[in-house]
């Protein structure tokens, strides 16, 4: 009789903990389904409080000194007179999935020959690029800047983190060598849109008309930029977490966080590609920019800018950057 009611006492115990582990594995995933939206859904992170925390943090990480303050606004100003006075063209297309795709076109009255293609960072629009617009359109280029999938005007699942964003990017060069078969293009990103450049760099289906990138800010791998903001964003651990992500992100949205490497790309990449970064940077290290160059196998040159924060090198010493650019591509 003991020993029966020991058995039965010690089976229910064991359903009891079966039970339990049951709902924390449910729990665990709950929280994994929720963190995967909460850093790739625009439109669900602007519901969160915690996005608004994310964006203060955010810009609390940029450089605020006087030279860069006052530089962005003069650069703001001039730029705003010259988008009411420049010719544009709002252009869509349909990518591969489905999702309808926003881009604006900066064009000359005659064709130059000469493109560039922007790409804005995480979380942004292509209102973020114009600026750089009016320097390329200055500098006798035509100019394409699209909002990446899930941002903006344009429409997605998640962001893409740099890679199904390469392969929406491919579908707007063809629609530059559309217009234009033997256009000469530079392709200029910014942060993970200079990560988007990169990854393209070392793709077979880049066109051969691609002459330069230009790369800003760029980081190495989302894999690792996402076990580096898990903890900064949510004071979480990157194990087991990151890999959790990156499993429910290749289940929901079809991609691997693996494969968002810049880092592999580059070794791949023939394509000349000037890296830029600015050494106060605290939102992706100057270290990754160094990483970068020191792995790419095509012709490059490295401007790290001195007390520079994320994206800001053009505002720290723009006379310095934009000749080393206009240099690079001409």
């Amino acid at each position: 009789m003991i020993g029966t009611a020991f058995m039965k006492k010690h089976k229910k115990l064991k359903i009891a903990i079966i039970f339990i582990l049951l709902i924390l594995f449910a729990a665990y995933w709950t929280v994994i389904y929720f963190l995967v939206d909460a850093v790739l859904v625009p439109s669900f992170m602007e519901q969160l409080q915690d996005f608004q925390r994310i964006s203060e943090k955010g810009y609390s990480e940029l450089v605020y000194t006087d030279d860069i303050t006052e530089n962005q606004a003069a650069e703001t100003a001039i730029m705003r007179e010259w988008f009411q006075e420049t010719q544009k063209e709002k252009l869509t297309r349909i990518n591969d999935d489905g999702y309808r795709l926003v881009a604006v076109k900066f064009t000359h009255e005659k064709p130059v020959g000469k493109w560039v293609l922007l790409l804005h960072g995480y979380t942004g629009i292509k209102e973020m690029m114009y600026i750089y617009a009016m320097h390329y359109y200055e500098w006798g280029y035509d100019v394409l800047v699209p909002d990446l999938r899930c941002q903006g005007e344009s429409e997605g699942d998640y962001i893409g983190m740099g890679l199904t964003d390469a392969y929406d990017c491919i579908g707007w060069l063809d629609v530059i060598l559309t217009e234009d078969p033997r256009a000469d293009i530079v392709i200029h990103g910014q942060s993970m849109g200079a990560a988007c450049a990169l990854i393209m760099s070392g793709m077979p289906e880049l066109p051969q008309q691609v002459s330069h990138i230009v790369s800003d800010a760029s980081y190495t791998d989302a894999y690792t930029m996402f076990g580096e903001k898990a903890g900064e964003w949510f004071s979480l651990p990157a194990f087991p977490f990151v890999d959790s992500v990156r499993l429910m992100l290749l289940v929901r949205g079809g991609y691997d966080l693996y494969d968002a490497s810049a880092l592999d790309a580059v070794k791949k990449s023939r394509i000349p590609t000037l890296f830029i970064h600015g050494d106060a940077d605290r939102m992706i290290s100057v270290d990754q920019a160094y990483e970068l160059y020191d792995a790419a196998s095509c012709e490059k040159k490295l401007l790290i800018v001195e007390g520079a924060g994320h994206g800001q090198a053009n505002y720290k010493d723009p006379e310095n950057v934009y000749g080393v650019i206009y240099d690079w591509i001409g």
